[in-house]
């Protein structure tokens, strides 16, 4: 059985239907990056896993456990999931340390000095303990996204979703966070990523999944879906150029 099975989920927004029956799995331990267009559908699909939107159908299991369900505590579901937003979501009034502490404090009940303890550990695990006490508009880009991850991983979560993580970045600290990820897997997390950047994605996954118009339309290695895809649009758009005749 897989960590996440997503069955048949469909989401719709009025009358456009932005998930047309999704089925996915992601096994623990693994790295699973989705890619597709941009409008369709992975930031929704996010989002659905965490309930910030809620599916129309379908199901959505963790650890064998219907998360989509009425009587869902959709408050202790959150905290299972660690959710790396796409501009970080840092909250610029509170220090690097405070950042990390924050959940563990206001929704674990952890004690200052238990919680710090806590962050310190995560933020050493990736390089930014010496910038505990700075404020978000005083680190880089690519330190901010350090401290989203540290945040995430506090709440030892059972999967980390990660949202464009290099969106915001430039190709050097794109770079580092593809390191950073690999460095996560080879400690055994559990990562869900939603990207456009190819070179991310070809960094910290053997296979991606291809989502395009609500459905899943393709998951295999970039280079196969670039050279040897069928569909001339998936070839397209993983970077394959057809040869002037």
């Amino acid at each position: 059985m897989a960590l996440i099975e997503i069955r048949d989920l469909v989401k719709k927004f009025d009358a456009q239907t932005v998930l047309a029956g999704i089925n996915l799995d992601v096994s623990e331990g693994d790295v699973k990056v989705v890619m597709g267009p941009s409008g369709c559908g992975k930031s929704t699909l996010l989002r659905c896993i965490n309930r910030l939107v809620e599916p129309c159908s379908g199901t959505i299991h963790i650890r064998g456990n219907d998360i989509t369900g009425i009587d869902v505590d959709v408050r202790a579901l959150r905290q299972s999931i660690g959710f790396v937003f796409q501009q970080f979501a840092l909250y610029r009034h509170l220090t690097v340390l405070d950042n990390v502490t924050l959940g563990l404090r206001k929704l674990r009940g952890m004690r200052r000095a238990e919680a710090e303890v806590k962050a310190l550990h995560e933020l050493a695990r990736l390089d930014m303990a010496e910038h505990r006490d700075k404020y978000p508009a005083h680190i880089s880009g690519g330190q901010k996204q350090r401290v989203a991850l540290a945040r995430a991983l506090a709440m030892d979560p059972t999967v980390v979703v990660l949202d464009e993580p290099t969106s915001a970045l430039d190709p050097v600290m794109s770079r580092e966070v593809a390191q950073l990820i690999d460095r996560l897997h080879r400690e055994n997390v559990t990562m869900l990523c939603v990207t456009h950047d190819l070179v991310l994605a070809g960094a910290i996954a053997d296979r991606v999944t291809f989502l395009d118009q609500g459905i899943i339309r393709a998951e295999d290695t970039i280079a196969h879906l670039s050279n040897n895809h069928q569909d001339e649009q998936i070839r397209a758009f993983f970077g394959h150029k057809e040869t002037p005749r």
